[in-house]
């Protein structure tokens, strides 16, 4: 297993663990996660920042995710795929991770940990997420319609 993968394993557990249990104090996860990567600098940080950002950024990610998700609400998938589906939301919106790498990873974990399904699941709403088009909102010169111009006659 990559280390990059392991930590993206440890993180997954603890975005699983925050999901349910929210109320939890943020040491114990940051005491885990160091733990559980053996102090490797690197990696720990590279976990603490998927963590934190995800968390952060959750309310975003959930938006994101329901719009690709179709005929599932958030609250219907398993909490495993759900967190999944963050990380790796994350990871291709707004970090330098090549998508496919990421969707990869994302199968990975949800074949591991999810159900028989979560594998194809997961790989189908991110592959949305990663070819999805930015929104782009027009200007107000932009949203204006185009008048003709008059003509000398």
């Amino acid at each position: 297993m990559s280390t990059r993968r392991r930590a993206r394993e440890i993180v997954l557990q603890l975005l699983y663990e925050e999901d349910l249990h929210p109320e939890q104090d943020p040491t114990v996860a940051d005491n885990f996660l160091v733990k559980r990567l053996h102090g490797n600098r690197k990696l720990v940080l590279f976990a603490r920042d998927l963590f934190t950002n995800v968390v952060k950024n959750r309310r975003e990610l959930d938006k994101a995710l329901s719009s690709k998700a179709s005929n599932w609400s958030l609250r219907r998938m398993a909490a495993i795929d759900r967190n999944i589906l963050r990380l790796a939301t994350y990871e291709i919106r707004m970090t330098e991770t090549p998508g496919r790498v990421v969707i990869n990873e994302a199968v990975e974990l949800a074949k591991r940990y999810g159900a028989r399904q979560s594998g194809q699941f997961v790989n189908g709403v991110l592959d949305r997420i990663l070819h999805e088009e930015p929104e782009v909102e027009a200007t107000p010169d932009e949203a204006q319609v185009a008048q003709p111009a008059a003509t000398a006659d």
